[in-house]
């Protein structure tokens, strides 16, 4: 049996072509942290450009992902989308909710700036490794 399609179907964040759109879109407290996180992540790749990656922003350097953010219901997000940066950062990351690739915490409580520096430039630091 066939469903009958929505006319309220949800666009996906991606749909938007626009982080600021994705931004503009999340709850008040996790747009001001992921605001911070975005400028952050900015500062520490000067280079790189804005785009989205599995439906989040994200950012691409030299036409690979570098990181990506994003906002969940209970939480936010920042993908160095590294295990091995992540390892290496485990003890600056002691603070907050991880996994393999994810760093989770409270939306309106994002990672320091000087932290989130630190894991960009050493996932920048991967990518050239990788290319050599």
């Amino acid at each position: 049996m066939k469903r009958a399609s929505s006319s309220k179907a949800r666009s996906k964040p991606s749909d938007t072509g626009s982080v600021d759109a994705y931004l503009a879109s999340a709850p008040a407290d996790a747009r001001a942290g992921l605001q911070k996180l975005r400028k952050a992540i900015s500062a520490a790749a000067p280079g790189a450009e804005e785009c989205f990656s599995y439906g989040l922003p994200a950012f691409r350097l030299h036409g690979r992902p570098l990181v990506c953010y994003g906002a969940a219901r209970r939480h936010c997000s920042f993908y160095p989308m590294s295990p091995t940066v992540m390892r290496a950062h485990a003890a600056d990351l002691q603070a907050y909710e991880t996994s393999k690739g994810t760093i989770r915490f409270p939306a309106g409580n994002p990672p320091p700036s000087a932290l989130v520096r630190k894991i960009v430039k050493a996932r920048i630091a991967e990518l050239h490794a990788d290319r050599e």
